[in-house]
């Protein structure tokens, strides 16, 4: 059987990192992959997202503590290809979302996975790719 593959994006993880209400349900898939029953993928650029958000709030060496225990997580870090790049660009010049949410949206699309999120941005490209509202 086909684990289902997931695409985080930086909304879910920062809200599971601060603990907010959606959190249990990200620590679920977390749970689901760790299990090897899902496998879950973040870009490179979402992960750049979350750090410089991290830094701007909470300074840089909070920000290192929180790549520490990122990289504990049952996460598939994938890095920014050319193909990628192009594709997300591709997203971003016809959908009204972040360029790094568009990095979530061409890897989703590339490996066939839904993206996990609460951000309301997505809703502009269902169309495109699946997504699991928390």
């Amino acid at each position: 059987m086909k684990k289902t593959e997931y695409v985080l994006d930086s909304h879910a993880l920062v809200a599971y990192l601060q603990n907010e209400a959606i959190a249990d349900q990200v620590e679920a898939l977390l749970d689901q992959a760790d299990g090897n029953n899902a496998t879950i993928h973040m870009s490179f650029i979402n992960l750049g997202e979350i750090t410089y958000l991290v830094e701007r709030r909470y300074g840089a060496t909070q920000c290192r503590e929180v790549l520490n225990e990122v990289e504990e997580f049952p996460i598939q870090f994938k890095e920014v290809t050319l193909n990628r790049i192009l594709d997300a660009a591709h997203v971003k010049a016809h959908h009204a979302i972040s360029y790094a949410d568009a990095f979530a949206v061409a890897l989703a699309q590339e490996l066939d996975a839904t993206i996990v999120s609460g951000d309301p941005e997505f809703r502009q490209v269902e169309s495109l790719v699946q997504v699991l509202w928390l």
